[in-house]
């Protein structure tokens, strides 16, 4: 097939709170946005509410808990573009209680292992199977949606700012993948493909909750900045909004 000549972002959990408004953000600068959603019913939907703003939007079935999706998502990408310039690994979840409780010590392994598996295992295996097609692309983007929550070096220091977010499976993925970041920029190092991590900020979604600081509307910004970096920008990093986090 000849090679799709615009840009073309997958954003994985993208049917609403971030991963929607980081879709809506890369669409609105022309992009190709393929909205990856386990519910593709509701995927479809979002799609259709980007298509009335005008932005070129599909969805496909993707599911972290269901490692023969990435199957599917490259067929598709494959077949319909030949490539893909950006992914952004914005899937995630939380299902331990986040602030004022340290579980470190009760933490059970059902919950380390699916936390450890949507928020690290699966965008590992995404990642690799797209990256054939990423290398299609003149200049592959990859953004890995962490936490400053994963941040070791925050959590450690007298008087953290984190210190009463001691949610341990969530935390302990979001570290682990932070060093996915670190290990992937590395060996793509010659190449022009960047993969960075983001810290979203505290956002007022299903996850993040009702009293979260940051609304949903600019919960994207983080994301499409790291998604449309130029060739002088970083690779292997931690960014907020252009600020560099400490690991």
């Amino acid at each position: 097939m000849t090679q799709h000549t615009g840009k073309v972002a997958l954003i994985t959990g993208a049917n609403r709170g971030i991963g929607y408004e980081t879709a809506k953000g890369l669409g609105e600068l022309g992009m190709t946005v393929v909205i990856g959603a386990r519910d593709l019913a509701k995927g479809q939907a979002a799609a259709k509410q980007l298509q009335a703003l005008g932005i070129q939007a599909e969805a496909i079935t993707y599911d972290a808990a269901q490692p023969e999706t990435n199957n599917t998502v490259y067929e598709y990408l494959d077949r319909h573009f030949g490539k893909l310039d950006i992914l952004v690994n914005n899937a995630g979840m939380l299902i331990e209680q986040i602030m004022g409780k340290n579980n470190s010590s009760t933490v059970t392994n059902d919950v380390l292992q699916q936390t450890f598996q949507t928020n690290l295992f699966a965008v590992v295996a995404l990642t690799q199977k797209l990256l054939p097609l990423i290398k299609k692309a003149p200049a592959g983007r990859i953004v890995n949606l962490s936490s400053i929550l994963g941040s070791l070096t925050l959590h450690s220091m007298p008087n953290s700012p984190i210190d009463p977010a001691k949610a341990f499976a969530y935390n302990a993925s979001k570290a682990a993948l932070n060093a996915y970041t670190i290990h992937l920029a590395h060996e793509l190092r010659e190449t022009r493909i960047k993969v960075n991590s983001a810290h979203p900020g505290w956002v007022k979604t299903e996850l993040g909750g009702p009293n979260a600081p940051m609304e949903v509307a600019d919960s994207g910004k983080t994301s499409v900045r790291l998604a449309t970096l130029d060739d002088n920008g970083p690779s292997g990093g931690f960014f907020h909004e252009g600020e560099p986090l400490p690991w």
